[in-house]
Order: C-alpha cells, then structure tokens, then sequence
C-alpha cells in the first residue's frame, strides 16, 4: 500500500504491517465498525477498509495526521470518517466492532511530548502512558462480542497489557510475534534503556506483539 505522509507523521513501520497482517488472517466480525485510535497516515484504517468494514473511524490527536489520513483515503477512494482529538474523549460513547490500535509505546526518560513528531511514539517511562488508557477504555469501545488487536513492544510488558486486559473481563491473549532490530529512536537511547534495566546491556533488538482482546458475553 502506497500512502502518502507529511513531515512529523509517523511513517508506518513494522509494527503497522505486523497488526495489519494479523487482523486479515483473523476472524473478525463480517462487515464490521472499526476504530482505528492512533491512526497515523490512516494505514490500518484503510486496510480495514479495503477488507470490507462497512464502517471505519479514525481518530488522532494529531492535525497532520488526520490531514494525511484524508489525503490517503481520497486518493484511493476508500471512505473512511476522520476525527481530530484524543480517542478517549471524542467518540462520545459509540462502540464499535473492531478496534486496531498500533498506540505510542516507546520508553522515554522525558515527560511525554505535547506535539512534535515524537508525540507518535513516546510514552513515558515504562511506555505504557497511551497503552494503560486504551485497555482501560477497551470494555466500553468494543461491543458485545468485539475484538481488539493492540501492537506493542514487549519492552513496555506484553504480561502487563494481559494482566490489565484480563482485569477488565476482556478474553486477552498474544496472538502475533516479530523479533526486529533497534530503529533510530531506541538506538538513540539504548544507554538509558539499559541504565533504567528495560533491556540487558548490549541487547539491540525488540520482540514487537500483537495482543488479541475479545469481549465475551456471559
């Protein structure tokens, strides 16, 4: 898929095409609603698109990225709704069917950016700033029956995002892996990675996951 991006977008990468490869072998509902919270160039929701959901919202706090996200949806004319803002205050109560979410996960010793580019991809200490509010907000964004499939790095703690899922009632389990070397953000901090213990010293590579959450109905 060709997509379009403007400068302090975030390009997709691995962990886009590792989540997007495993929702199309999934079992996803037929004809779904999809939400897509941190959508980025709009990657994932148009793949959702182009697989036959009857309906695709993408969310981003990001103006860039919502433009990028429309640029890419007219150009290969696949409609998709844009909303501007932060998804846990914007979709005013809507549930959908499907929820994809590649969320920023990255480790950082500074306080999480407001703007800039980085905002796609820091998240605080232990990473899990944007990941603790998503799992949070899943069991009232999925309907009876939904699937969500989060994209995270194992460095902010695959077992964690179980533990809290499972916390929430949410059916949750590892459904995809994929060992990749450092890119250029975590290259840049692998000293303080290794200072802080989040990796062994001289590790340079990350196990990315793809983590399945079902609600279940009992």
């Amino acid at each position: 898929m060709r997509l379009l991006r403007v400068p302090g977008v975030y390009r997709p990468q691995s962990d886009t095409w590792l989540l997007a490869r495993t929702a199309a072998d999934a079992a996803l509902p037929a004809d779904a609603r999809v939400l897509d919270p941190c959508t980025g160039t709009g990657a994932l929701a148009l793949a959702a698109a182009r697989g036959g959901a009857a309906q695709v919202a993408a969310v981003d706090v990001s103006r860039r990225a919502i433009m990028t996200a429309w640029a890419n949806s007219r150009r290969q004319g696949l409609p998709i709704e844009l909303i501007h803002g932060d998804f846990s205050q914007v979709l005013n109560g809507r549930t959908f069917d499907v929820v994809l979410a590649n969320p920023p996960y990255v480790p950082c010793a500074a306080p999480v950016p407001v703007r800039g580019a980085a905002r796609a991809w820091d998240a605080g200490g232990d990473g899990r700033v944007i990941l603790d509010r998503l799992c949070g907000l899943l069991p009232t964004l999925l309907a009876p029956g939904g699937v969500a499939l989060i994209v995270h790095s194992e460095l902010c703690g695959s077992e964690t995002t179980l533990d809290l899922l499972r916390a929430h009632q949410l059916k949750a389990a590892i459904v995809a892996r994929q060992t990749i070397g450092f890119g250029p953000v975590l290259r840049s901090r692998a000293t303080w990675l290794e200072d802080v213990g989040l990796i062994p010293p001289g590790r340079r590579h990350e196990e990315l996951v793809v983590i399945r959450a079902d609600r279940i109905e009992h």
